[in-house]
């Protein structure tokens, strides 16, 4: 409970508890859902109640929230830190703390299970940390491949110092018909983890992309050997592991699939007899007049 020294005090709802809160505590974290609630309260002019209690007084908040995860986040009002109670799972609070506008970070936050809070953290600084990678890195090869008219593009990330050379005349086989190809070895050691490629791919879908695929492949680097065969030349190439990102921004996929094999009749100008030909319908033979020919035939 917090009481304001000249006796204000609000009645938060949550979970059918009530906390008994200052006002003014919660206004002092302005950037927050309910200080900029109360603030709005504070500054009602012409008795207009913007954010209004309910029959008994009380202003219900944090709709599907626990009463001990809103306890735990009532801390952060009053000592600036929050401890995450055993009763409360990390991922509980970290939801919580980012549909109040709560900071949720390394300083604001307590955890005896630090595998779990070190999991959210890392999950933030992924979400950071691709954002700027996709801005920086793969952002630019997706524009050149809407210079070619694609829309969809597959991306292969190799190392800073890895080699490419590739045989002229016996190319490899590869299995996309475009794939890209950038040097980042700090983006490979981030899609080293399958815990970044899933933040990363829901970055991607938020920013409206489908068919996002990322994982890891195989690709060429350079040639080991030739092997001839029946005098043909067939070249082995050496593999390494690499990163790749895929995704599409095709709009209409389903008509892009969908292929029109009708064609109409067009009328010729130079010949009629063609056009009235082909609208002509086909003279019907009757069963004994075909049995008829046939033993004709035969004879």
């Amino acid at each position: 409970m917090s009481h304001a020294e000249n006796g204000d005090k609000v009645v938060l709802l949550v979970e059918n508890t009530r906390f008994v809160v200052d006002p003014a505590v919660l206004v002092a974290k302005p950037d927050t859902m309910l200080g900029r609630m109360f603030t709005v309260r504070a500054q009602r002019q012409d008795g207009v109640e913007l954010v209004r209690p309910n029959d008994q007084n009380e202003y219900e908040v944090a709709d599907g929230l626990s009463a001990s995860c809103f306890r735990a986040i009532l801390e952060y009002y009053h000592i600036g830190k929050m401890r995450c109670p055993p009763s409360v799972s990390v991922s509980e609070l970290r939801e919580a703390c980012d549909y109040l506008l709560v900071p949720f970070n390394a300083r604001t936050v307590q955890c005896h299970n630090l595998r779990s809070f070190l999991h959210e953290l890392s999950n933030e600084g992924a979400r950071q940390q691709f954002t700027a990678f996709l801005e920086e890195t793969i952002l630019p090869q997706m524009i050149v491949s809407t210079e070619h008219g694609d829309r969809e593009c597959h991306i292969v990330v190799l190392l800073d110092d890895d080699v490419v050379d590739w045989d002229e005349l016996y190319p490899p086989q590869m299995g996309e018909d475009t794939t890209q190809v950038v040097y980042s070895t700090h983006l490979y050691r981030f899609f080293k983890y399958a815990e970044n490629r899933d933040v990363a791919k829901q970055v991607l879908k938020e920013r409206g992309l489908k068919k996002i695929r990322l994982g890891m492949e195989g690709y060429p680097t350079h040639k080991e050997k030739i092997k001839r065969r029946f005098n043909k030349a067939e070249v082995i190439y050496n593999y390494v592991q690499r990163p790749f990102v895929h995704c599409s921004w095709e709009k209409e996929e389903a008509r892009s699939r969908h292929v029109d094999f009708a064609c109409p009749i067009v009328k010729s100008k130079s010949n009629p007899s063609l056009a009235s030909a082909a609208s002509d319908p086909i003279p019907q033979v009757s069963e004994e007049f075909f049995i008829h020919f046939i033993t004709e035939k035969i004879r």
